[in-house]
């Protein structure tokens, strides 16, 4: 272990993890800076967090990798189950021997990490949650099938697009059942919230996501300020003018000062020795 008491196991390393049908596609930058594990949105691949990355820089520790059946890792036969992606948190950190780790989650990353910051609070440094880990009950029977609708539209075309890693090797229904489990996340996110001991950032974007209609991403955004209110661990960034989608892309900065601010003060510590 470190002397920041974070990690064991620091050199640089890239390739599949084994886990269970799988295999995971993870990239750990290693040294001795605070571990980040980075937790991607629903069919995105690592490769989105470049620019945050670059922007914090060397002085940490990042690791990134693909969720199954997404980018380089293998196809898997639960590729969409919540449950099974937490556990596929644990497996990553416990191969790179990290302890304690900070957890940054974009879009279904961010109920990864706030479920992870909620269940583990001594292993976890503090948690940024970026577009996403909102308590809003937006999920009904219309709702439902509006999605499922959506994704045998779209089939044909990630079909053609998979190859090229853009999209999950997942059916339509896959990947339906997918974002159909974030609404059910989402409602049942109130006490999951409450719950987080550690400090705990939200980056809110403006605008629409892909699928949403009016207001509604808003709507999402909007019960946030409450959650802040009740736990005083969770604060809210100043709201950034990017969408949900190109957050990562032209808001970047935005996350890093994020992640910056909920590490201040161990970053400090693991500086000093």
């Amino acid at each position: 272990m470190t002397k920041n008491g974070t990690s064991s196991t620091t050199s640089p390393w890239t390739g599949m993890l084994p886990v269970d049908d799988t295999a995971l596609a993870v990239t750990d930058t290693g040294g001795p800076g605070i571990p980040i594990v980075y937790l991607n949105g629903h069919f995105a691949t690592q490769g989105y967090w470049r620019r945050v990355l670059a922007e914090l820089g060397p002085g940490w520790r990042h690791i990134t990798y693909d969720m199954r059946a997404r980018g380089k890792s293998k196809r898997s036969a639960d590729p969409h189950s919540f449950e099974t992606h937490m556990r596929d948190v644990e497996a990553v950190l416990a191969a790179r021997g990290v302890d304690r780790a900070l957890v940054v989650g974009w879009s279904y990353g961010a109920f990864l990490a706030a479920h992870w910051a909620s269940r583990n609070p001594g292993r976890t440094v503090g948690a940024v949650l970026v577009e996403g880990a909102q308590p809003d009950d937006w999920l009904d029977e219309a709702m439902e099938q509006r999605i499922r609708k959506l994704f045998r539209r779209l089939s044909p075309l990630m079909l053609l697009l998979r190859p090229t890693g853009l999209t999950p090797r997942m059916t339509a229904a896959q990947m339906a059942n997918s974002n159909i489990e974030g609404g059910v996340l989402a409602r049942n996110l109130g006490p999951v919230l409450d719950n987080i001991t550690v400090p705990t950032r939200y980056v809110v974007a403006s605008g629409k996501s892909f699928g949403s209609k009016g207001d509604e991403q808003e709507r999402h955004r909007a019960t946030l300020p409450a959650v802040a209110a009740r736990n005083p661990n969770i604060t809210i960034h100043p709201k950034v003018t990017s969408t949900h989608a190109t957050i990562l892309k032209k808001d970047f900065r935005a996350v890093a000062a994020a992640v910056r601010k909920v590490a201040a003060p161990n970053h400090t510590k693991a500086r000093n020795t």
